[in-house]
């Protein structure tokens, strides 16, 4: 097993408005990425070793404590899988797909679970019905604050090749939903694809994820400017690497914004034997996309959740081991967001518990994880031998690899100075919306903006 030293915590230090502002708007508006051959990210050669199968050489996250969410009984559905979490007015909430016993059976339903705090989980309630012409799987969620959306992805029985399409649901109270609806693009017209699970906002506010477009299965990233994440979905320019005529190479991805403020979209390889992660790169905003280039990150061909924490660190959550197993689970960390060289494992292949169900598709593991932060921790979700439905807690303290000041002054309006109260959480404001966490937030403590006013939260850039 090779040795982990812990890496230093890097510093960022807060500069003058100016460059604050020229940052924020090379972010936003800057030119379109070029294509480079140069992976994205990659990770130190020291930190993974792949011939540990019980924790690739990572140590143990002694902070991180597990919650079960959903563990089926004998008379329960014992097909549980696709979690994903989203917190909604005080509230957190779990949405994952359910059947008898097998994957994408016809009898899967979507379903969910809520929580006042991470630990104490509601009994599962439906948002979906069997369907008679194919199935609905877990889309994941999305919120202004106001409005809780549970995206459905429905996918038909007669599509051939296999693909399918995007609904939503509504709720003002997380207990009573609207009729389900289409996904629309810019166009006003649905889109035909299946959504990510990892619908998060960039900094600038735009809403980021990805669709697996018909016919068949081809990622393309997807933005819009609609808070509320139902309506305006435009494709990114992504040219997909030569695959087959039913998917493309890259596949389920997730995301996260470098410190040079490029957005970087990290990839399931499906199309070759590699076994690591795929990478591109958008440096406008999520319009144009690089050619996916091959990482020495490992993965085991599965879904992965990628973020930020609040003051910037970037993170990767999945089963690095470079072999089809989904277990170990770990936390891969970057300051910077190219090199990942801090790493933890959350759940080892020692602490899995056995699977109890027969069924089809249920293989061991840690499946599927996506993560979401909520209060001070991260909370990571997934389906355990897609059986049990779990949460994994890590409090952010403990894995942010950057600090910042408590307070910044810059000039004001009048010519004299104001005083800034930094706060590396993401701005909450009516109903904890799940708004941005990649930027430091400050509020204004003088004059109009008051620090109990989330509308006059001003965005200062990290990387200034």
């Amino acid at each position: 097993m090779l040795s982990h030293t812990s890496r230093s915590r890097r510093t960022a230090v807060l500069g003058s408005l100016t460059a604050v502002v020229a940052l924020v708007a090379t972010l936003t508006t800057g030119p379109a990425a070029a294509q480079s051959d140069d992976p994205p990210f990659r990770v130190v050669d020291d930190l993974i070793d792949t011939t540990d199968t019980v924790a690739l050489g990572l140590p143990q996250h002694e902070g991180a404590e597990t919650t079960t969410v959903f563990a089926p009984g004998a008379d329960d559905p014992k097909f549980n899988h696709g979690v994903v979490l989203m917190p909604f007015k005080g509230r957190l909430y779990a949405q994952w797909q359910s059947s008898a016993l097998d994957e994408d059976a016809p009898d899967t339903v979507v379903t969910y679970s809520v929580s006042d705090d991470g630990d104490a989980w509601s009994e599962p309630a439906a948002l979906t019905e069997p369907r008679s012409d194919g199935y609905t799987s877990s889309g994941g969620w999305w919120t202004d604050g106001k409005t809780l959306i549970a995206y459905l992805n429905v996918w038909p029985a007669d599509l051939d090749p296999r693909g399918g399409y995007t609904e939503y649901v509504a709720s003002r109270d997380g207990e009573t939903w609207s009729e389900p609806r289409r996904v629309t693009g810019a166009d006003g017209r649905p889109v035909e694809g299946i959504i990510e699970q990892d619908v998060k906002a960039l900094p600038s506010g735009r809403v980021l994820t990805a669709f697996h477009v018909q016919p068949g299965l081809f990622v393309k990233p997807y933005y819009t400017d609609d808070p509320l994440g139902v309506t305006g979905w435009t494709q990114g320019e992504l040219e997909n690497q030569p695959n087959t005529d039913a998917m493309s190479r890259e596949l389920e991805p997730s995301w996260y914004v470098r410190e040079d403020g490029a957005v970087v979209m990290v990839f399931r390889d499906q199309g070759g034997s590699t076994l690591r992660k795929l990478g591109s790169v958008s440096e406008d905003d999520g319009e144009t996309w690089t050619t996916s280039v091959l990482t020495n990150v490992p993965d085991s061909r599965t879904k992965q959740s990628a973020g930020n924490l609040p003051d910037g660190t970037a993170y990767l959550v999945g089963n690095p081991t470079g072999t089809r197993d989904r277990y170990p689970l770990s936390i891969l960390l970057s300051a910077d967001g190219e090199t990942f060289d801090t790493g933890y494992t959350l759940r080892d292949a020692n602490d899995l518990q056995p699977r109890r169900y027969e069924g089809l598709y249920k293989n061991p593991g840690y499946s599927y994880p996506k993560s979401v932060l909520w209060g001070d921790d991260l909370y990571v979700a997934y389906g355990t031998n897609k059986e049990d439905v779990e949460i994994t807690r890590v409090p952010l303290d403990s894995i942010s690899l950057r600090e910042a000041p408590d307070a910044v002054d810059r000039p004001d309006a009048t010519g004299g100075r104001e005083s800034l109260a930094v706060s590396w959480r993401p701005p909450v404001g009516t109903g904890d919306a799940a708004l941005t966490g990649y930027v430091v937030t400050a509020v204004n403590r003088f004059g109009a903006g008051a620090a109990s006013e989330p509308s006059h939260w001003t965005t200062v850039d990290h990387r200034a």
